[in-house]
Parts: structure tokens; sequence; C-alpha cells
């Protein structure tokens, strides 16, 4: 390594900022280990009834695989399509919050913002939040993007292609792979008592409805536990201020 660029590097140091190369690596690997999972989602998609235009749309135009396998997972369980598609709905509304902390931070152009949303999920916000400048939030949030989706598209395809092959999803447990990933990313990111109230509270109502309520309506139930976690919280800041 020549003086220049260890003079770089030293200067990246103090700034607190990270070389290009770790930030390209850390996203790829976030993006490979995610991306792998579309293949889970094209076999569980077409075990549920969908074809394998409506499986490759799905990923192509909705990418955000917690809500595509709430989806599809729904429609399986014998669940209305509207019911599904509101499961669907209410989990990706908060990409809509992730969009409002990512513009501030990546500060991106006008003409680049609708097609940048488009990859606004939670591996590319947790990417880019983690990075300590704008210009390594910037190459961590494409580099992830650009990988998760063309790879998660790529073997949405195989899957989809493949589901014959493969038989009965339910006896691979390949159904629970996408949201064992998305779990597993989430997981670390819950560092407040009430994220992990929320948590919480919602796994309990989900898992406990499931049993009783129509495919599908479990999601939307479990969508409560934020505001009740928030109202209480409220009553009680207000008790302890009188």
């Amino acid at each position: 390594m020549g003086v220049a660029e260890q003079r770089v590097l030293a200067d990246q140091q103090v700034d607190g900022d990270k070389p290009d190369a770790v930030v390209v690596r850390d996203a790829l690997g976030v993006g490979i280990a995610v991306g792998l999972s579309g293949f889970a989602f094209g076999v569980t998609s077409a075990g549920s009834g969908l074809t394998l235009l409506q499986t490759c749309v799905l990923s192509l135009l909705v990418f955000t695989g917690a809500s595509q396998f709430a989806l599809v997972g729904a429609l399986a369980a014998g669940g209305s399509p509207l019911t599904a598609a509101a499961g669907a709905f209410f989990l990706g509304v908060r990409n809509a919050f992730y969009g409002l902390r990512l513009s501030q931070v990546l500060k991106l152009t006008r003409a680049v913002r609708p097609f940048a949303a488009q990859w606004v999920i939670d591996e590319t916000a947790a990417v880019a939040l983690a990075q300590p400048t704008r210009r390594s939030a910037r190459i961590g949030f494409v580099v992830t993007g650009l990988s998760l989706y063309v790879l998660w598209n790529l073997t949405t395809l195989l899957g989809a292609l493949g589901a014959d092959a493969i038989g009965d999803t339910d006896a691979w447990g390949l159904d629970a792979a996408g949201p064992a990933v998305f779990l597993a990313l989430l997981a670390p990111m819950l560092t407040s008592a009430t994220e992990r109230a929320v948590a919480g509270l919602a796994v309990v109502l989900g898992l406990g409805l499931l049993p009783v309520l129509p495919a599908g309506v479990p999601v939307l139930v479990a969508a409560l536990a934020a505001p009740v976690v928030l109202w209480v919280q409220g009553r009680r800041a207000g008790e302890g201020a009188r």
C-alpha cells in the first residue's frame, strides 16, 4: 500500500468513514444472503396456486419479502384475495417510514427518488442507516438494493419453475425460510424497550389468533400492537407526570 493510500485510509478512520470496499462487501453479503430466499418464495407461491407470471410479477413490482410471503401464505391457507392483500399491504407500510428516514440520509435528487423507492426495504434501510457518512450510505443502499433485487427475482423464477420437482413445500419447510430471514435481520434492530414490547405483542396476537381467525386476519390484528403499546406508554407517562 502506497503512502497516498495510507493517508486516505487514515483520514477515513479519523472521520469515522468506512473504505468503499468494506461497504460493498457488507452490502453484498446482505444482498446475497437474503436474495437466495427468493427461491423459497417462488416455490411457496407456485404451491399456493399462483401462476409463474403472477409469481414473478409479485417479486418484480412488490419486492418486499415479508409482504409477499404473507400474501401467498394467506392464499394458500384459504384466505380471500382481499384479506391476503390487506395483510400484505399493512406489512409493507413500514417501508414508507423507512423512506422518510432514508430521504434525510441519502439526499437523492428528485429524478432518482421514484426509482430508489422500489428498493426501500428492510435490508437496504438497515445497511444504509448503519453507515457513518452519506457517501457510504448511498453505496450501501445501491449495492444492497441492486444485488438483492436481481438475485431475489432470479431465484423467484427458479423456485417457481422447480416447484413441481420439489413437491410439498410444507414437508420441506420452505414457506418458513423467508420469514425466518426477515426475523433474523429484524431482531438485532429491536434495541429499545418499546420496540421489543411491540414485537412481542405482535407475535402473541398473530400466533394466538391464528387458530380462531380466518387466514390473513391475524396479521391485520397484529398490526394493532404498535398503537396499543404507544397508548399504554402514553397513559403511564401521563400518570407519572401527575
